[in-house]
């Protein structure tokens, strides 16, 4: 089974950071340059209109704008509902 990402992520629902994909170390680096890191609380605020790019996600009460790919590093676990 494939691990859910960031770009899996519907508009409203949170999730909790888990990991970074193993494919590339850079962009790991970059995110958590950004402020990205294991256990931090996402949501996803806005998907852009074509072809679900950018994606606006709040991160520790930022909102950061992102591509799909760099969205797809990003590996989650939902949070519960509340």
């Amino acid at each position: 089974m494939r691990a859910m990402t960031l770009r899996d992520l519907q508009r409203n629902q949170s999730a909790f950071v888990t990991a970074f994909s193993e494919n590339d170390s850079e962009l790991e680096t970059r995110l958590r340059e950004i402020g990205f890191a294991e256990g931090d609380r996402v949501e996803l605020m806005h998907v852009g209109t074509f072809g679900r790019n950018p994606i606006t996600v709040k991160l520790n009460g930022t909102l950061i704008a992102m591509r799909k790919r760099e969205a797809s590093a990003v590996i989650i676990e939902l949070a519960p509902a509340t």
